[in-house]
């Protein structure tokens, strides 16, 4: 089995999101949930993955990064 990108999920104090995602948007996040499970034998939540993944998202994105490095957007914990 292919290595999934998101590991283990940190344990951190959450802020309440609410959101509708796509059904099929769901499901792939239901099997992805599946598959770590599966692979690490950790079971997760579905829900939980989201989180992880956006930070992944926002990490890899090379466009962000640079306007962060910039100074274009504020830095995590700035304007909360």
């Amino acid at each position: 089995m292919p290595k999934l990108k998101i590991g283990e999920l940190p344990d951190d104090k959450p802020v309440k999101v609410s959101t509708e995602l796509p059904a099929a948007v769901h499901r792939d996040l239901t099997a992805y949930a599946e598959a770590l499970t599966r692979q690490g034998g950790q079971v997760v939540d579905p829900t939980k993955l989201i989180a992880a993944m956006l930070a992944r998202f926002m990490a890899t994105d090379r466009g962000f990064s640079k306007l962060k490095r910039e100074g274009h957007v504020p830095s995590a914990g700035e304007g909360q």
